[in-house]
């Protein structure tokens, strides 16, 4: 088997490898539901060919590295951030074109978990003589990849409830009005964060209330080329009795719509695709529901029906509290604005029930940035046992 976190990588080697995952992080818009994969192809300093997954159905990180490199990849060092795949899919095995480029060596961040890889890569490598070591910047790898690792050793994609609040903790007032807590500058960078999910989800409370699109917007200038590729996340409504589904803007547009609702909801006739309405179980008493839907069967169908790494939440107090509570989530994405909105606007997550300081809700910063004149914190639960 090949080597894990105990192989003698030295500083070349983390060298080759963090250029790997820098160059895996240019899929980000555009490779779901496949994972971001960099790879590099080297010998000793000198870098001989470099590559990335552009996007899903194209050619993997290495055939663009292997390209690049010719001849000269023939005895070299192969740096990639995932296992390569060793089945075939909408492309063939990489493992099959590194062994013919002649590589003497791999060296991954981290094995591939999908069930149809999972070792089989660095099996047909080691057949073929190649020496292969991985555990190299395997906390980076994970992390970069945490929405496709999500949905295939969870079966539920990760999940990310962004909010905007004011310094004394409100999301909008009393009368629901919160256009606009965060400023421009926290309002495009939330964008970025659209167009890396795969799905965006509320509530029909929320589109009632504020119409939202739930749409990627960029700017002209919002990449050195111009708008980013991206592929439109998918628009999901938690929505029981059917009662948005022939109103708003979230309709609209080139984004598909996705409405899940009660088994007993029937959708109106002649709605179709690029919409749909799904029904789904109501939450077993006390379990992860949320207005009669169980939260947990709700990621699960859009892992498994639809592919989905990553949701971005984006709704009211009621349902980020529910899927707090259920402890479905993964990440908050908060946005904390120098304004204040009093003590009857409304709160960041609503029915958590704590009424003893040994019940609070603990939550990791993982990140903190200035975003215009906002702070943005990007904080992870800590549930407990």
């Amino acid at each position: 088997m090949p080597q894990g976190e105990g192989a003698a990588f030295d500083t070349i080697d983390r060298l080759h490898m963090t250029r790997a995952l820098r160059l895996a992080e240019r899929g980000l818009y555009t490779t779901r539901p496949n994972p971001m994969v960099g790879c590099v192809i080297a010998r000793g300093e000198a870098v001989l060919g470099e590559g990335w997954h552009i996007r899903a159905g194209g050619p993997h990180a290495e055939i663009h590295a292997l390209q690049t490199a010719g001849d000269a990849a023939r005895g070299a060092t192969a740096y990639v951030t995932l296992e390569p795949c060793a089945h075939h899919g909408r492309t063939g095995p990489c493992a099959e074109a590194l062994i013919a480029a002649g590589v003497g060596r791999v060296v991954a961040a981290m094995r591939d978990p999908f069930p149809q890889v999972d070792g089989a890569g660095f099996a047909r490598l080691q057949a073929a003589g190649i020496a292969v070591e991985h555990g190299l910047l395997e906390a980076q790898a994970r992390q970069l990849n945490r929405g496709f690792l999500s949905r295939v050793e969870r079966g539920r994609p990760w999940l990310r409830v962004k909010l905007a609040m004011s310094l004394d903790g409100r999301t909008a007032l009393a009368n629901g009005d919160s256009k606009w807590i965060s400023g421009e500058a926290a309002r495009r960078d939330v964008m970025r964060w659209r167009a890396r999910a795969g799905a965006i989800l509320t509530g029909a409370g929320t589109v009632l209330a504020d119409d939202p699109r739930l749409t990627v917007r960029f700017e002209a200038d919002e990449g050195p080329d111009g708008v980013p590729e991206f592929v439109p996340p998918l628009r999901v409504v938690l929505d029981t009795g059917l009662a948005t589904v022939a109103r708003g803007q979230v309709r609209e547009g080139d984004a598909p719509t996705l409405y899940l609702h009660a088994p007993d909801a029937r959708p109106p006739r002649g709605f179709d695709t690029p919409h749909a309405a799904v029904p789904l179980r109501a939450a077993a008493p006390g379990g992860s529901g949320r207005a009669g839907l169980d939260l947990d069967a709700v990621l699960r169908h859009l892992a498994t029906a639809h592919q989905i790494n990553e949701v971005q939440v984006e709704s009211g107090a009621s349902l980020a509290g529910a899927l707090l509570r259920a402890r479905l989530v993964d990440e908050v994405l908060l946005y904390v604005a120098p304004v204040l909105l009093g003590a009857d606007a409304r709160p960041l997550f609503d029915g958590l029930g704590i009424d003893d300081m040994a019940r609070r809700l603990h939550l990791r910063t993982v990140e903190t940035r200035r975003i215009g004149d906002d702070l943005r914190l990007l904080l992870s639960p800590e549930h407990g046992p």
